[in-house]
């Protein structure tokens, strides 16, 4: 969990600084590229989002099948 912590906010931290870079050096007007870079940060941030639910269900599932009861082994 603290590994994928980490990953999500290196993440964050590269897209921050892309994204301040771009502004700086774009040769594009201002309001068409803020528009691009907001339309751009909403599907970063939704392949986020889509990434940590599907994590969060996996980490579900595995809580589920560690406290579901077992049923005996027959041996013999």
């Amino acid at each position: 969990m603290r590994r994928m912590f980490g990953f999500l906010i290196g993440i964050f931290v590269g897209w921050l600084v892309g994204s301040t870079i771009a502004l700086l050096l774009a040769p594009e007007s201002g309001e068409r590229l803020r528009g691009e870079l907001r339309a751009r940060s909403s599907g970063f941030f939704g392949e986020v989002k889509s990434a940590a639910e599907t994590r969060r269900q996996q980490l579900e599932d595995q809580l589920a099948a560690l406290r579901a009861p077992r049923l005996p082994s027959k041996s013999g």
